[in-house]
């Protein structure tokens, strides 16, 4: 049996977004061909209102729209 000690679990943070937002990209193309851009529209800014209520509850502030950390803000 191998007992040598176990290394860090690998960050896939950047691969968990960057397939986030093409799994977005498709799925707002399916709705905006079924739909119409109005229905993608008011479904993007609701996704962007719930991810901005998220940061503000975890810390973060706006910064010109965009969720930043306080740490990175002068």
């Amino acid at each position: 049996m191998n007992n040598s000690p176990t290394g860090s679990a690998p960050d896939y943070t950047n691969a968990a977004l960057i397939m986030l937002g093409v799994n977005m990209v498709w799925i707002f193309t399916l709705l905006w061909a079924l739909y119409g851009f109005v229905l993608v529209l008011v479904l993007a800014l609701a996704i962007n209102h719930l991810v901005e209520r998220f940061a503000q509850t975890r810390g973060a502030v706006t910064v010109f729209g965009f969720v930043t950390d306080r740490r990175t803000r002068r």
